[in-house]
């Protein structure tokens, strides 16, 4: 039997708002890299950014970091250089997610180890 919505009681459905809206903010294939380039380092040059991320796109890297920062996870200063720098960091708001990144990083090198691990018994 399947689970209608309705079933569900409205802290559920507020769980599963707050899930899709997290999701929303860090969508697609970039955003999660970007905010962990920052997150280790805490100041980043785009230049920076670009070559901590295979294969990311100039242009695409630009949309992603104009898209953080209009979300307030990061902020852009620009320098007064020749040429100018531009630095991007985390805000406040965005400095909630180093948990969430720090996580993610320790999940993904247990899984890398229990997968190189499992083609080694074979």
């Amino acid at each position: 039997m399947k689970c209608k919505r309705e079933e569900f009681g409205p802290e559920h459905q507020r769980d599963m708002r707050a899930i899709q809206d997290s999701m929303d903010v860090l969508n697609g294939k970039w955003k999660i890299p970007i905010i962990s380039s920052i997150c280790f380092y805490n100041r980043r040059r785009f230049t920076d950014i670009l070559n901590d991320i295979d294969k990311i796109s100039n242009r695409m890297l630009s949309k992603e970091l104009k898209e953080l920062e209009t979300n307030q996870l990061i902020k852009r200063t620009v320098l007064d250089t020749q040429p100018i720098t531009v630095q991007y960091e985390l805000t406040e708001h965005g400095r909630t997610l180093q948990t969430i990144i720090n996580n993610l990083r320790d999940w993904g090198i247990q899984h890398r180890e229990k997968i190189v691990d499992s083609f080694r018994i074979r």
